[in-house]
Formats: structure tokens, C-alpha cells, sequence
């Protein structure tokens, strides 16, 4: 007997499921509370906005915030998530550009310099609050990060198959050192005023030096 696999079971003329009403009703509150959101924190930073004032701005009830989200860091986290998302593709195609693992590193980060000066305030409150989050917020935040980890990860790896850097080399300890410089370029932005040109400069010598050590 002929058994046909359990996934070939639509038919050709099944239509996709439409959302509910209420589905769609929800993901509008969503959407509106994170636009209202990302410019209040944009405006007054983390601490500075609160849920009373995040609600307003969106034309709802407080209760209609907590119905999408938790807490305030939830939100501002979902925020960052999202840059980080919207980032991605950017960056991976900048990095695929590469032909060397400096240059693939350095046109990586080159991107996220140039999407967050476009709004710096709101970086600024993402750096501030990382000193204060939960636990959980912490989490949801590394997890938001993964996919930039891997390609940072992906680059050095590619570098060490072309036989740039050495087999031995700690990729990982690389890795957490280039993102930890690459995040302390914007208090040149803050402080000093340089363009997201002058950051990926300065920034690609760094690469230079840090990968110096890990040459074949």
C-alpha cells in the first residue's frame, strides 16, 4: 500500500488563512505603541519616557501597552530588536562584498554606522539602559544580537579559510573584542562629533591591529 506523505494535503485552489479582525486590530496597537515608543525614547531617552506618556502619544490606554507588552524594557527592546533585524541583510550583503576579512569587517560595520547616526539619541538610550536591564531583558537583547554575532563570526571564519588568519587564532575572543570597539566609536559621535566616515575609518585601523596578532 502507497502511503502519501501527511504534508501533501492542500488542495490547489485552498486559499491562505486570513487574519481575524482582532489579529489585525492587535497588530495595529502594537505598531502604533512602538512608533510612539521609539520617538519619545528617541526624544527623552529610557528614563525619561514612561508607559503613561508612550500611551498617550499613541492615542490609547496604558492598558492597551501592557496588553502588547510586559514592561517598558520589553518594549524598548523590541525597538532595538528590530533595527537589528531591519540591519541584517545590509549588513550581510556589505560583508559579502569583502574580498579581504578586514575590508569584509569593515564594510560590515559601516552600515550600522550609517543607520544608527540617523538616530543617535535613541543608540544612546539603548547603551544606557544595557547597564540596567533584567535578566530577561538581557537575554531577549544578546538574542536580538545573534545574527550580527554570527556574521562578525562568519567573516573571521571566511578569513581563516583563505588562509589570512591563522588556524589557531581564538575567533570568538576576536569576535567580542571587534564588537566591543566598534560599539565604543559612538562616543566619538556623541562627544567629538564625527561622521559615520570618521567612526569607519578609525574603526577599520582597529581592525588592522586587532587581526594583526591572529595573521598566518
Amino acid at each position: 500500500m502507497n502511503h502519501v506523505p501527511m504534508r501533501v494535503i492542500s488542495s490547489p485552489g485552498a486559499r491562505p488563512i486570513k487574519p481575524t479582525r482582532r489579529a489585525l486590530a492587535k497588530q495595529r496597537t502594537r505598531e502604533k505603541v512602538l512608533a510612539a515608543a521609539r520617538q519619545l525614547f528617541t526624544e527623552r531617552g529610557y528614563e525619561g519616557a514612561t508607559i503613561r506618556d508612550i500611551a498617550k502619544a499613541a492615542g490609547m490606554s496604558t492598558g492597551a501597552v501592557f496588553a502588547s507588552f510586559a514592561d517598558k524594557s520589553e518594549l524598548f527592546d523590541e525597538i532595538l530588536a528590530e533595527d537589528y533585524a531591519l540591519l541584517g541583510e545590509a549588513m550581510q550583503d556589505a560583508a559579502s562584498s569583502g574580498t579581504t576579512v578586514s575590508e569584509a569587517l569593515t564594510k560590515l560595520f559601516a552600515v550600522a554606522y550609517r543607520f544608527h547616526m540617523n538616530q543617535l539619541p535613541l543608540l544612546q538610550a539603548g547603551i544606557a539602559a544595557s547597564w540596567t536591564r533584567t535578566e530577561a531583558g538581557e537575554k531577549r537583547n544578546r538574542e536580538a544580537l545573534k545574527p550580527v554575532m554570527t556574521m562578525i563570526a562568519d567573516s573571521l571564519r571566511a578569513g581563516v579559510d583563505r588562509g589570512e588568519l591563522s588556524q589557531k587564532a581564538d575567533l570568538r575572543l576576536i569576535g567580542g573584542i571587534l564588537w566591543d570597539v566598534y560599539l565604543a566609536g559612538y562616543r566619538r559621535a556623541v562627544f567629538d562629533g564625527w561622521t559615520a566616515d570618521d567612526m569607519t575609518a578609525r574603526l577599520s585601523d582597529q581592525i588592522d591591529l586587532i587581526l594583526a596578532g591572529a595573521r598566518s
